[in-house]
């Protein structure tokens, strides 16, 4: 897969980096998919330490976002971005594969 279909937006990448600045090991933020959430699938970010060999890098403002190949799949051509809005402010995932989405935006069905 090319590593240009999977993006962070400019505002995650600066999230990230204020997360990781706190952190002792953890420097990376690993995004994958996993079955599960009310549409059928969920999104599940975490700090994570290494990478594994099949993993997908994407540097962006000196942070790294790590994907799985078997979640590379479902993001295919996704924005990783930030929001800080009124109801809350959360990582989330512009995915043009999602069929439907719940209405907190953290799983979908594709």
């Amino acid at each position: 897969m090319d590593a240009k279909a999977i993006t962070v937006s400019d505002r995650a990448a600066k999230r990230i980096a204020e997360i990781i600045a706190s952190e002792q090991t953890n420097n990376m933020l690993r995004v994958s998919v996993e079955g599960g959430g009310c549409s059928g699938f969920q999104y599940k970010f975490e700090l994570v330490n290494a990478r594994e060999a099949d993993d997908l890098a994407i540097e962006k403002g000196g942070v790294t976002v790590l994907v799985d190949p078997v979640s590379q799949m479902y993001m295919e051509n996704s924005e990783i971005d930030f929001a800080d809005e009124l109801i809350g402010a959360a990582f989330k995932v512009n995915n043009p594969n999602a069929t439907a989405s719940c209405g907190c935006g953290t799983s979908f069905s594709l």
